[in-house]
C-alpha cells in the first residue's frame, strides 16, 4: 500500500507540474510575458500557488524548468553532440542549424521568450543564455577550435551570424508579415530556401576559412 500511495504521489506532483509548466506557456502565448504573474499561473493551472514553492522553489525555479524544456540549444546534450572528427563538424552544424530553423518556426512559445529576452533582463532569461554558451563551447572546443586552428574565432563569428540569423527569420515571418527579401517565410518553398543557402554558407565556411 505505501509503495502504490507514494507512486501515486509522485504521478500527482509531475501532473501539477505539467499543469504549471502548460500554463505559462499558455499564458506567454496568449497574453504576453508581462502577464506572468504568479496568482494568474496558478490560476490557469488549476493548481494552488503555494505548490509552485514546493515544486520549483518560487517563481525563478518554474521559468527555469520552463524556458529549459522550451529552448532548442539548452536541449542539445553533451550525449547528442558527437559529431564526425574528420570533417571538422560540418555535416553536424549544418543538420543543427536546420534543426533550429524549424524548431523555432514550429514553437510560438520560444518566439516569445526570445523577444521577452531582448527586452528585458530577468534571471532565467540569462540562465537560458549562459546553457546555450555551455552546450554551443562543447562543439567549438573539441571540434570545429581543433580543426579550424587560427581561424577558430572566425568560425564563430560566422555561426553567431547563422544561429541569430535563423531566429530574427523566424521572429519576423510570425509577427510582421512573413516577406523578407522577396522569400515569402511561410510556405515550405520559401523556407527550403533559407536552408539551402545556410546549407551554402556552411560549405564555403569550411571551404575556404
Amino acid at each position: 500500500m505505501e509503495r502504490k500511495s507514494a507512486a501515486g504521489s509522485i504521478r500527482n506532483k509531475e501532473r501539477s507540474k505539467k499543469k504549471f509548466l502548460d500554463a505559462v506557456g499558455k499564458i506567454l502565448k496568449t497574453k504576453g510575458y508581462s502577464s506572468l504573474k504568479i496568482n494568474d499561473i496558478a490560476s490557469v493551472a488549476g493548481v494552488d500557488k503555494k505548490m509552485i514553492y514546493t515544486y520549483f522553489g518560487g517563481m525563478d525555479g518554474l521559468m527555469d524548468e520552463y524556458i529549459r524544456s522550451q529552448d532548442y540549444w539548452s536541449n542539445i546534450t553533451p550525449e547528442s553532440l558527437m559529431p564526425s572528427p574528420e570533417d571538422g563538424g560540418k555535416a553536424f552544424a549544418e543538420k543543427l542549424l536546420h534543426a533550429q530553423y524549424d524548431y523555432v518556426f514550429g514553437n510560438k512559445e520560444l518566439q516569445k521568450l526570445l523577444l521577452w529576452r531582448l527586452s528585458e533582463s530577468r534571471k532565467s532569461l540569462k540562465k537560458m543564455t549562459e546553457t546555450q554558451e555551455e552546450n554551443g563551447e562543447l562543439l567549438f572546443k573539441f571540434i570545429a577550435d581543433p580543426y579550424f586552428g587560427e581561424h577558430s574565432q572566425d568560425f564563430r563569428a560566422i555561426m553567431a551570424i547563422l544561429i541569430s540569423g535563423l531566429y530574427y527569420l523566424n521572429m519576423y515571418s510570425s509577427l510582421n508579415g512573413s516577406i523578407f527579401c522577396g522569400i515569402d517565410l511561410s510556405t515550405a518553398e520559401g523556407r527550403d530556401n533559407i536552408k539551402k543557402a545556410v546549407s551554402f554558407l556552411v560549405d564555403e565556411t569550411y571551404n575556404n576559412l
